[in-house]
């Protein structure tokens, strides 16, 4: 059983930080990559930012240079540090992550945390 656990959403005002993180636990051989998608009211889920097990990174359009992802492989953890926030940010933002454990390679995802940016 693999479970992947977030913290650190919230509210925060225009301009500022939050650092979200995700650590995967449970039965797992390797992790190929781990990411961040974003979930906004009446909007489709979309890719914020992925990370490689070698470290490659790419993000969305929106949050490159804002947004930082980073990972911990030996903790299992993925992180993203957004920084100069804007309302548009605003969403429930899950965790993904890409697993090979005894079942084969599988998808997983986080529970979300809602992050709202507002004055």
């Amino acid at each position: 059983q693999v479970q992947l656990v977030e913290s650190g959403g919230g509210l925060v005002q225009p301009g500022g930080s939050l650092r979200l993180s995700c650590e995967a636990s449970g039965s797992i051989f390797s992790i190929k990559f781990m990411g961040w998608f974003r979930q906004a009211p009446g909007k489709q889920r979309e890719l914020v930012a992925r990370i490689t097990s070698d470290g490659s990174t790419n993000y969305a359009d929106s949050v490159e240079g804002r947004f930082t992802i980073s990972r911990d492989n030996a903790k299992n953890t993925v992180y993203l540090q957004m920084d100069s926030l804007k309302p548009e940010d605003t969403a429930v933002y899950y965790c993904n992550a890409f697993i090979w454990t005894a079942r084969g390679w599988g998808d997983y995802w986080g529970q979300g945390t809602q992050v709202t940016v507002s004055s």
